[in-house]
């Protein structure tokens, strides 16, 4: 039963899922692939599927991912399915760093694409995520800077991310690294600068 929930939660099966949930299938149980049914609709953005899981207990900040090294909030972030994400949240999902991996839901929906997750960055920072948290020694804006995200690095500093001479220097580096790209980091350097950061 736990292999028909995970399998039809991965689908977007609502129906099927909560039929098997009502005929008392674990919400939270692991099928055969190690994942869990609110893993699996998760990370395919099934909304109504995962507002059906975390009705019938499923926990928001179970172990998530292929290797369990993620959780659903995580997932959700990095994917950008803002209405999920908001779903775990006001089941109790936390904004601080988790997973084994120690990820901030804030860096990834800043920075998983290449203009980042902004309605995701918007809805974490509205629900308590600290805007200057650190992820790997760097900030949600240090780590826009480092990829050159023009349109991150102008919200985050309008929400109110600190400028720092580290998100200058990543913006440099990176117009090093990349001279094709050396016009978004300037302009990201541009925005720093205007916001008080000498550089």
């Amino acid at each position: 039963m736990v292999d028909r929930l995970a399998r039809a939660a991965e689908v977007g099966d609502t129906v099927t899922v909560g039929q098997l949930l009502a005929a008392d299938a674990e919400a939270d149980g692991v099928g055969r692939d190690g994942r869990t049914a609110l893993d699996l609709a998760v990370h395919a953005g099934h909304t109504e599927t995962v507002r059906v899981l975390l009705a019938a207990g499923a926990d928001a900040q179970q172990k998530a991912g292929e290797y369990g090294e993620t959780t659903p909030l995580c997932l959700a972030a990095t994917y950008g399915y803002t209405a999920v994400a908001e779903l775990l949240l006001d089941a109790g999902a936390s904004t601080a760093a988790q997973g084994r991996m120690s990820y901030v839901p804030l860096v990834l929906a800043a920075t998983a694409v290449k203009p980042g997750h902004l309605q995701t960055v918007d809805l974490l920072l509205r629900r308590g995520a600290d805007i200057n948290a650190l992820m790997k020694g760097r900030t949600p804006l240090e780590w826009a800077a480092t990829f050159g995200q023009v349109d991150m690095v102008n919200q985050l500093l309008a929400r109110g991310a600190t400028p720092t001479a580290k998100a200058v220097h990543e913006a440099h580096a990176g117009a090093e690294r990349c001279p094709g790209a050396a016009e978004k980091y300037a302009l990201v350097v541009e925005a720093l600068r205007a916001a008080g950061i000498e550089g």
